[in-house]
């Protein structure tokens, strides 16, 4: 075999996905966004359905998101992307069309527009990136932070005293008639990989199916906003996060 025919992506056990582009990420090294973007890339593909995929990008770290897919893509206003995805969903409902959040962007200023989204049944994917930060503006807090957990504005730890609690609003998400799939994963390792791209595909094929509104949640680390290096962000993670934000599917009809 020609050494050319050896390195065709169709050949090779790991490849970069066809609808990444070659635009170099702007991401942290050890941020999750990369990994979540290759497996929506993959699936997409997989599907069969790159010339029909919309891709909503809000206010946050995955700003640029567009630049890295090669699909279509809408930018919306910071917490508004469920509100532009419902109108490019209904207007072009043979469309797969998915918005990709943070926690600061879906379940703060954008938690009404989430809400009643999913409480419509609207026939989109949210895929939802948890890492507990206000990653892009220097490392805030966000409605999700956990308990204790020090950031650029608690400095000292949250407190439940003068913040509230953390907001598992997956969890709410999963009481809503209209939504039809919940399920919150995590892309450390392999095996979380593996499960996370079989739950990004139930979800958009749920979405095309007409079930309701599918929510991806992803528990990720944002090692550069935690002050800490990849690996130790990872542990951190799996030790502290996965307690307050558990595994698993919230709800699967």
């Amino acid at each position: 075999m020609d050494i050319k025919d050896i390195i065709k992506p169709e050949n090779l056990v790991y490849a970069k996905p066809r609808l990444m582009n070659d635009n170099p990420m702007h991401y942290c090294p050890g941020c999750s966004h990369g990994v979540v973007h290759k497996l929506a890339a993959e699936v997409i593909d997989e599907m069969g359905m790159e010339d029909k995929t919309i891709g909503v990008a809000p206010v946050g770290c995955a700003v640029f998101a567009y630049n890295y897919i090669d699909i279509d893509w809408q930018e919306a206003a910071h917490g508004r992307a469920p509100a532009i995805a419902t109108a490019i969903k209904r207007l072009n409902p043979d469309k797969m069309v998915f918005t990709y959040q943070g926690d600061g962007d879906l379940a703060a200023i954008g938690t009404a527009e989430t809400i009643h989204a999913c409480n419509r049944g609207e026939n989109i994917v949210i895929i939802f990136i948890n890492n507990g930060i206000y990653g892009m503006t220097g490392g805030q807090m966000a409605p999700t932070t956990l308990e204790g957990m020090k950031t650029a504005t608690c400095p000292h730890g949250r407190s439940t005293e003068l913040y509230g609690y953390p907001l598992k609003i997956s969890d709410l998400i999963a009481q809503l008639d209209g939504a039809c799939y919940v399920t919150r994963q995590s892309v450390q390792t392999a095996a979380a990989v593996k499960k996370a791209k079989k739950a990004l595909r139930k979800a958009f094929e749920n979405s095309m199916a007409k079930k309701g509104t599918s929510v991806v949640e992803i528990v990720s680390s944002c090692n550069t906003g935690w002050k800490m290096n990849p690996v130790a962000a990872n542990q951190w993670m799996a030790e502290h996060m996965f307690a307050k934000y558990p595994l698993g599917d919230l709800k699967d009809i």
